[in-house]
C-alpha cells in the first residue's frame, strides 16, 4: 500500500516506511475533525494526546532521546500527510518539530569544535534539555521566533530583550506568530541579549507555558490556518533560570553554520504542509470531477472542455510544487552535499515562493471545477483555498524571495532571513 507521505518523498527506506506508517496511523481522525478546526478557529487539543502517544512529538528526535530518529525526509514526508488531512495541524505539529533543530544544531555544533571546552557543557545540556523534553517527556513545544517589528535589511527583526540578573534572565517582548499559543506545554522563545544589536546576541530560552509574565496576544479572525493557536505571546518580566537558557554570545550563529538551506534546515517541511493541502484538494476534485454527470448527456462532468482545461492546469501547478520542493530536499539531505549552502539558501528563497503561488493557484482552479457548490466556507475547497492563501505570506511572500535572490546574483550579498539591526 502506498502511503500518503510517498506521494511527495519518493524512494522511503524500510525504516522511513515504518515511521510513515505511524503518521498515516493518526490522518483518520485528523480528517474527521478538520473542518471543525475550521469552523471553530480552535487547535484540537485532543490531537496532543493523539500525537504524544504516538510517538510523534519525537519524530527527529535521536532514540537517545526517546524519539524515533527521523530526518528531514521523514519531516517533510510527514508533514506532506498530515497537510493532506488537516493543515492546521499539519502547521502547528511541524513548528513543535522545528523547536528540535534548537537542539539537534547545537549537538552537531559540539561536533565541529564550534564551542570551546568551557561552552560546550552549556550548550550540550540546552541540547539535551530540548531534545529530551520531545522524546522522553513526549511534551509539545512551541518555537516562537517571528515578530511584527520588520527592517528593510531582513523579513523578522528580533526586539524581544533578555536582560541578565542573578540566576537567570528577565525577557520582555511580544511574538507575533509560532503556533500552539496555550497549548504547548513549553514555549522555546528566540529574544537578544540586552546590549546587543546584531545576530551574535541571539538566545533561545525554554519558559513554561503558565509562567509568571506570560500572557496570550489577542485572537485574531484569520482567513486560512485557522486551527494554529499562532496569536502569539506577550512576555513582561518573565524569569528565565539559566539552566533554561541557551544565551552564550555566538552561539545562534554557530548553530546556524551547520544548518543546510531554509533556515535552520527544516521549513521546506513547513512549506510540504501547504503542498499536501494542494495534493489532496486536487484529488478530491479528480474524484468528484468523474463521479458527477451532466444530466442531459451522461458523461461525467471532467470530460466537457473547460473542465479538462482547469484540470491540466492544476497538473502544472502540482507537479511545478512538487519538483520544486523535492528539489529542496534533495539539497540538503543529500551526502554529500551538492551544491555550497549560499547556493542551496539561494534555491530556498525562490522554492518558497513557487511551491506557494502554485499550490494557491491550483486550489483557486479546484473551486473553479466544482463551482458554487463548494463555496460553501465549510467546504473542503473553500477551506484549501484560505488555508493556502496563508502560504502566501508565511514568513516571507514570493517577491521577497526573488528579491533576495537576485540580490545575491549581483551583489553576492545573502541578507539574513533572521535580522535583529542594521548590523545583522
Amino acid at each position: 500500500m502506498e502511503l500518503v507521505g510517498e506521494h511527495f518523498v519518493e524512494r522511503l527506506t524500510v525504516r522511513e516506511r515504518e515511521i510513515a506508517a505511524i503518521v498515516e496511523s493518526v490522518l483518520p481522525a485528523l480528517r474527521a475533525s478538520a473542518a471543525m478546526v475550521d469552523q471553530d478557529g480552535e487547535f484540537c487539543r485532543d490531537h496532543v494526546k493523539r500525537f504524544s502517544e504516538a510517538g510523534l512529538l519525537g519524530l527527529v528526535v535521536p532514540p537517545d532521546y526517546g524519539g524515533l530518529g527521523g530526518g528531514l525526509r521523514d519531516l517533510a514526508a510527514a508533514t506532506f500527510a498530515i497537510g493532506s488531512a488537516c493543515p492546521s495541524t499539519a502547521l502547528a505539529w511541524f513548528f513543535h518539530c522545528s523547536a528540535a533543530s534548537r537542539g539537534l544544531l547545537a549537538l552537531e555544533a559540539i561536533k565541529q569544535n564550534l564551542f570551546d571546552a568551557e561552552e560546550v557543557p552549556v550548550v550540550r545540556a540546552f541540547a539535551e534539555k530540548v531534545l529530551g523534553a520531545m522524546g522522553t517527556e513526549r511534551k509539545w513545544l512551541a518555537n516562537f521566533a517571528s515578530e511584527s517589528v520588520k527592517s528593510e535589511t531582513a523579513a523578522i527583526t528580533i526586539t524581544t530583550e533578555a536582560k541578565p540578573i542573578d540566576g537567570g534572565y528577565l525577557l520582555n517582548g511580544i511574538k507575533s506568530f509560532g503556533c500552539a499559543t496555550g497549548v504547548a506545554d513549553r514555549y522555546l522563545v528566540t529574544a537578544k541579549l540586552e546590549g546587543y544589536s546584531d545576530a551574535g546576541g541571539l538566545c533561545t530560552f525554554i519558559i513554561d507555558r503558565d509562567a509568571e509574565g506570560v500572557s496570550e496576544r489577542r485572537r485574531w479572525n484569520a482567513i486560512g490556518m485557522r486551527g494554529t493557536a499562532n496569536h502569539g505571546l506577550v512576555l513582561k518580566d518573565v524569569f528565565v533560570a539559566v539552566q533554561n537558557a541557551l544565551a552564550l554570545p555566538n552561539a545562534f550563529v554557530r548553530c546556524m553554520q551547520v544548518s543546510r538551506g531554509s533556515f535552520v534546515g527544516n521549513q521546506l517541511a513547513g512549506m510540504a504542509c501547504y503542498l499536501g493541502a494542494a495534493w489532496a484538494i486536487y484529488h478530491q476534485t479528480i474524484s468528484m470531477l468523474r463521479q458527477r454527470t451532466f444530466a442531459d448527456t451522461g458523461k461525467p462532468l471532467g470530460a466537457s472542455p473547460m473542465h479538462q482545461q482547469l484540470i491540466g492546469e492544476m497538473l502544472v501547478d502540482l507537479e511545478s510544487a512538487m519538483l520544486w520542493l523535492r528539489r529542496q530536499l534533495e539539497l540538503e539531505t543529500s551526502s554529500p552535499p551538492l551544491l555550497e549552502k549560499q547556493k542551496v539558501v539561494q534555491h530556498w528563497r525562490l522554492c518558497k515562493g513557487q511551491v506557494a503561488e502554485h499550490s494557491f493557484r491550483l486550489a483557486t482552479n479546484a473551486l473553479k471545477c466544482v463551482g458554487t457548490s463548494g463555496a460553501d466556507d465549510a467546504q473542503p475547497h473553500a477551506r484549501t483555498l484560505r488555508d493556502l492563501a496563508m502560504s502566501l505570506v508565511q514568513a516571507f511572500p514570493a517577491e521577497r524571495g526573488r528579491l533576495m535572490a537576485a540580490q545575491w546574483e549581483i551583489s553576492g550579498a545573502e541578507q539574513s532571513s533572521f535580522g535583529v539591526g542594521a548590523d545583522s
